[in-house]
């Protein structure tokens, strides 16, 4: 009986404990969630003290809920606007950038095996909707040799605000002038095309729907199996995104990285740069009246840049370069 009771003191003693972490919300882009998801789960086995719980709900939402105050902290794969930052009064948001990733162009098209290649104009035609076959000269230019399909190209894109689709339309606006009349963002006035909401929405589409292609974070494609092509740099190159080209599109912004480390890295200089890599951010506020809250999001902040960059290339990330590190870690104590 005393053995029981022990037991049971025990047990109540572990659950008070659990109880008592601090639970830290935030919210906003589907792009890092698999890494954000890892991180937060490891952390808190590290860190019993505190709990992070992530939703996933895209770019756009999780700066509407840091901005409504309804979240702790927010994520973005789009630097906040400064009529964004401007819109929040009660304190400055800081950015840190998390991983680098790729959005590649997924596709699901019968009958053909290997990477198919595009330019970036040839992308711009084609979610413009100017560009209706898949066997259009301008693809068959871009893949001499490979026996396309006559079958009409069905378009998918976002349908909710995202990062993803700034990362996109920003490098689609960089390289084609017909795309500028749509304009980049989080959310666009799109020509045509099929909405699926986050990139796993965006992939299901693509996977069960014949002749199809659409634009998702790499882990997105590589976790469902899903062809992508390469892409035409500003060098010239059909480059394929991976962790070496998605670096090597940062390498200029690392040099150069500005103090709010708001920066685009698409279309970037470099033969071998992956044209559509961006760097994904955590919206942290510079001023945090819950001290709990405040220090275990400080403390995770370190924890992440040195320990958690170590596994983004499992995932498909490609890690930040040292120099963004060692600046983000100074940025660290801005937080009060």
């Amino acid at each position: 009986m005393q053995s029981k009771a022990l037991w049971t003191l025990i047990l109540a003693a572990a659950g008070t404990v659990a109880a008592s972490a601090e639970t830290i919300n935030a919210a906003g882009a589907t792009f890092p969630a698999p890494i954000y998801q890892k991180w937060f789960e490891e952390y808190h086995k590290a860190h019993g003290d505190v709990q992070i719980n992530y939703q996933s709900v895209g770019s756009g939402a999780g700066i509407r809920q840091l901005t409504e105050g309804t979240v702790d902290f927010g994520a973005s794969d789009m630097p906040m606007t400064d009529e964004q930052l401007g819109a929040i009064k009660k304190y400055k948001v800081l950015h840190f950038p998390t991983v680098l990733g790729g959005v590649v162009p997924t596709y699901n098209v019968q009958g053909v095996s290997g990477d198919l290649k595009f330019s970036g104009p040839v992308l711009a035609g084609i979610f413009l909707g100017k560009i209706k076959k898949w066997n259009d000269p301008s693809l068959k230019a871009d893949n001499p040799g490979v026996n396309l399909p006559n079958e009409d190209i069905t378009v998918v894109h976002r349908s909710d605000g995202s990062g993803t689709t700034f990362v996109w339309t920003d490098f689609l606006s960089k390289v084609s002038p017909d795309w500028k009349a749509v304009g980049s963002g989080t959310s666009v006035k799109w020509p045509v095309g099929l909405g699926g909401k986050g990139n796993e929405g965006v992939a299901g589409l693509v996977k069960q729907t014949p002749f199809s292609i659409g634009y998702v974070e790499l882990i997105y494609a590589a976790q469902n199996k899903m062809g992508y092509g390469s892409v035409k740099n500003a060098a010239g190159a059909y480059v394929k995104a991976d962790a070496a080209s998605v670096t090597e599109a940062a390498a200029g912004a690392a040099k150069n990285m500005p103090a709010d480390f708001r920066v685009s890295i698409t279309n970037a200089p470099g033969k071998s740069a992956y044209p559509i890599s961006t760097f994904t951010w955590l919206l942290i506020p510079e001023k945090i009246d819950n001290a709990t809250k405040k220090n275990g999001i400080k403390q995770f902040l370190q924890w992440m840049l040195e320990n958690g960059e170590k596994e983004a290339a499992g995932l498909d990330y490609a890690p930040l370069p040292q120099p963004v590190i060692a600046k983000e870690l100074k940025q660290i104590s801005a937080i009060q």
